[in-house]
């Protein structure tokens, strides 16, 4: 709740900031500010509080967890906006207070035990994105990503609202204990159609925030065209925040529907995981294809709500946890080498980053650990985060699908290495000159490399917080 409050208020106090003449505060600013909201969350952890807002937000060691991973993200996510200082961004106290509003959203949805909770905090986080998506107002492609991430995504949150109107008109109630109740009562089970009605419609809602398929369609346009900054806040807080409400309606609200949502889950899992794999491989512009990545990404997610098996705690739980923290590590530092990259080379295609192991190695050194990581390649997060997810499948029995997922991360080497390929084995243009790196961007790249090398190596120290 700290966290709330604090981020509400700064995030206000952040508009105040953009009368100032000068934009340069800003950056450090939020910086600062993030850092002592991320530390109020820390003071949290093993506090008991009272459940917030008439029950409908609790403030446990869950909400704890995963909360740290989205701020995490978004401190390390933020000296990539340097770009815009430099260039005079005249909206860039409007964009920070968006990211600090959002970050609310995304806690609401980690913290809730209402669904209506849920549904403010999709929509603050949401409505922060679509604004986002479209910043950069003279782009045409970044207004066609806005255009289509708004339009579809109301869609996607009124086929959610339905299914929360009818998981009430079943159960007669919206929050998730008692609705578990509900839901496992036998005088209910003539009530059965619209309950499990609703609880397809939630989950096409959620599956869409979390490009889950077949509601993926969205993602490769809108992270194409979104500048690379925001697509990298998407790809990474949002699909968080998105599977910690995933998890806690399956494992807190519906445990005893789960005969109906498992092969529901599971088929979109191996359909995630196909269509992911397989669109990724196809591309030939290195946005898209960490957008299809993404889409992969949430299919390995996808195996740990299957092998949660409705359970909040356990080794599904935490390999979701860890996997998270993994992927969003990982996947900020291949956003942020591909920003500084295409903002100087004003390409973001393979062949962007050709030669740039020899005219830039610590951004080729950082792009390639987070290529191996996001491939599960060992001593790195990646590794132990598919490791985690499929060995908490495997002892819950799920083989055949373990297996497909291994065959899915066959296809994933061959994306990841071409960039690691064009870095190292591809001669640099010829009028090609260093990118410029300043000091702040240079220690948040050693600090995620060396992050996602340690989640490597010593996995133990993360993997059981759940």
């Amino acid at each position: 709740m700290t966290s709330i409050i604090l981020l509400s208020v700064f995030g206000i106090l952040n508009l105040f900031l953009g009368f100032l003449r000068s934009n340069k505060v800003l950056l450090p600013g939020a910086m600062l500010l993030l850092l002592a909201v991320f530390g109020a969350n820390y003071a949290d952890w093993n506090v008991v509080h009272a459940p917030y807002f008439n029950n409908m937000l609790v403030v446990d060691n869950y909400t704890v967890a995963f909360t740290g991973i989205v701020l995490l993200t978004t401190i390390l996510l933020l000296p990539f906006s340097r770009s815009y200082v430099v260039a005079g961004e005249p909206n860039l106290a409007e964009y920070y207070a968006l990211l600090l509003f959002s970050l609310v959203g995304a806690i609401m949805m980690i913290g809730y035990d209402h669904l209506l909770m849920l549904f403010v905090g999709i929509e603050i986080l949401s409505i922060s994105m679509y604004v986002l998506a479209g910043s950069n107002k003279r782009d045409s492609r970044s207004n066609e990503a806005a255009l289509k991430y708004f339009l579809m995504g109301a869609f996607a949150t009124g086929i959610l609202l339905f299914g929360v109107a009818l998981l009430y008109g079943a159960t007669g109630t919206f929050v998730l204990s008692q609705l578990a109740t509900a839901v496992a009562n036998p005088a209910n089970a003539s009530l059965q159609p619209m309950l499990y009605i609703g609880i397809l419609m939630m989950i096409i809602g959620i599956g869409f925030k979390v490009s889950a398929a077949p509601f993926h369609f969205w993602t490769p346009d809108v992270y194409e065209g979104a500048p690379t900054f925001f697509t990298a806040f998407m790809s990474t807080v949002v699909k968080t925040a998105g599977f910690a409400a995933f998890l806690k309606l399956l494992a807190v609200a519906l445990p005893a529907a789960q005969g109906f949502w498992m092969p529901t889950i599971q088929a979109m899992c191996a359909l995630t995981l196909l269509l992911g794999n397989v669109g990724a491989a196809a591309q030939t512009n290195t946005k898209r294809m960490l957008a299809y990545s993404s889409v992969s990404h949430a299919g390995y997610l996808l195996i740990g709500l299957v092998a949660s098996k409705g359970v909040l705690t356990g080794d599904a739980a935490s390999g979701i946890f860890f996997y998270s923290l993994a992927y969003s590590i990982a996947t900020v530092a291949s956003f942020g080498v591909l920003k500084l990259v295409s903002d100087h080379r004003r390409h973001d295609g393979y062949a962007g980053l050709n030669g740039l192991g020899k005219t830039n190695p610590l951004l080729a050194f950082v792009m390639t650990a987070s290529m191996l990581s996001l491939a599960g390649i060992p001593l790195t997060g990646g590794f132990f985060g598919k490791f985690f997810l499929l060995a908490a499948a495997v002892g819950q029995g799920y083989i055949g699908l373990v297996v497909f997922a291994l065959i899915m991360s066959m296809v994933g080497l061959y994306y990841y290495l071409r960039p690691i390929i064009a870095m190292y084995m591809q001669p640099a243009p010829e009028d090609a000159t260093p990118v410029p790196v300043d000091g702040i961007q240079t220690v948040t790249l050693v600090v995620l490399a060396l992050l996602t090398i340690a989640l490597g190596i010593v996995p133990g120290f993360m993997s059981g917080i759940l």
